[in-house]
């Protein structure tokens, strides 16, 4: 089915795992830079804080856009213990942030908005929960090592190297990548825009 060309989509995320799992949908869709301030305030749960970031990310994304487009955005974090890990500063923060998921449960939380051009915002959150094995310094080392910590959300990505981390999962697979697919393609249904199952 083409995609009416009045409503294209926008993806307001330069992150490569959105932009593929988009495409898993078989949607059509143009990237734009945002610029929000990411910084999550000490009261807010990881559940917040992505809704929070979806909604400003689509928001900022819309003023940059032109006719009658739909932006998407998404927000993803980790957290332990209602403590928030983005994406680390360092390897020292890297280092901590695996320390502390080591051996334990943690909650991976993504927030997905779509607005359209009746300003219209629609958003979910997504919840997934992930088992770590059990972490040793040799591990921590290698795995920082090989870069792939540096741009992720709790310093690790599962479908890379940092899925080699993980016992198990319950949820969403997905959603702790960064983009929860069955949501998305709802949201996506509700703003009248084409993909592969539509």
């Amino acid at each position: 089915m083409s995609r009416s060309p009045e409503r294209d989509l926008y993806l307001a995320s330069r992150s490569p795992r959105r932009a593929e799992l988009l495409r898993q949908l078989g949607v059509a869709f143009q990237v734009i830079d945002v610029e929000v301030d990411e910084a999550h305030g000490s009261d807010e749960t990881a559940e917040t804080y992505v809704s929070r970031m979806a909604r400003a990310k689509t928001a900022d994304g819309y003023k940059r856009v032109t006719g009658n487009g739909v932006v998407l955005g998404a927000d993803t974090a980790v957290s332990i213990g209602g403590r928030i890990f983005g994406k680390p500063h360092n390897r020292s923060h890297a280092v901590q942030m695996l320390h502390a998921l080591s051996g334990r449960w943690h909650d991976v939380c993504t927030g997905v908005a779509v607005q359209n051009a009746d300003a219209c915002t629609q958003q979910v959150v997504v919840t997934a929960r992930v088992e770590f094995i059990t972490l040793d310094e040799v591990i921590i080392d290698a795995y920082w090592r090989t870069g792939e910590p540096e741009d992720k959300a709790g310093a690790y990505g599962i479908q890379g190297l940092g899925g080699a981390l993980v016992k198990r999962i319950e949820g969403s697979y997905s959603a702790v990548v960064g983009l929860p697919l069955h949501e998305t393609r709802e949201l996506l249904d509700h703003a009248g825009i084409a993909h592969a199952l539509r």
